[in-house]
């Protein structure tokens, strides 16, 4: 009979996604994933191949829950453009205190890693694409809805979002100044809407 594993690989998966975002990859040791996942290093090693691609499932498993978030937002607002404003209050200053990290997990991990790990580097930055790319099909909904001006590129839109809200989320991690934070969304959305 072949060996069954004992484990839930996608609550492994999260855990392990929570505890690299908080400690980035190179400050989580093998002793912290065997802590934070309760398998042994042996189990972590067969299940994954290698600490780098237990990091890898866990970028792609955060960038989907962010992914899963911003859909449900866009579903729960009354226009996209809501949702995607609602989107942005919640990472940014609804959260802010519940994740492990002020910043955002492909962020941190640019920041961290180098040319050494290649393939980190890649994922990352496709991932972070993908959230562009999502943020502009939001905003091509809110083109068509006539939520944005008729002339708005939603793809130069999208990385302009992008861009706000990375600096957003450093803002806050610095200034923890919820109030002025939540202006400058209202601000940031204010002027798509020009």
């Amino acid at each position: 009979m072949a060996n069954v594993a004992k484990y839930n690989r996608a609550d492994v998966i999260h855990k392990a996604m929570l505890l690299f975002w908080k400690k980035g990859y190179n400050g989580t040791s093998t002793r912290d994933l065997q802590q934070a996942i309760d398998m042994r290093p042996g189990s972590i090693y067969a299940a994954f191949g290698s600490k780098e691609q237990l990091y890898r499932e866990a970028l792609i498993c955060y960038s989907q829950e962010v992914g899963d978030m911003l859909a449900q937002r866009v579903a729960d607002a009354d226009s996209p453009l809501a949702g995607l404003e609602a989107f942005f209050r919640t990472i940014v200053i609804v959260q802010c205190d519940a994740d492990p990290s002020e910043v955002c997990m492909l962020v941190k991990t640019l920041t961290e890693i180098n040319d050494d790990q290649p393939e980190l580097m890649a994922l990352t930055r496709e991932l972070l694409k993908c959230t562009e790319n999502r943020f502009a099909d939001i905003l091509l909904q809110a083109k068509q809805r006539g939520e944005i001006a008729e002339h708005a590129d939603p793809r130069i839109l999208g990385k302009y979002l992008q861009v706000q809200m990375i600096g957003l989320r450093i803002y806050m991690k610095t200034s923890r100044n919820s109030e002025s934070l939540s202006e400058q969304i209202s601000t940031i959305f204010s002027n798509l809407k020009r």
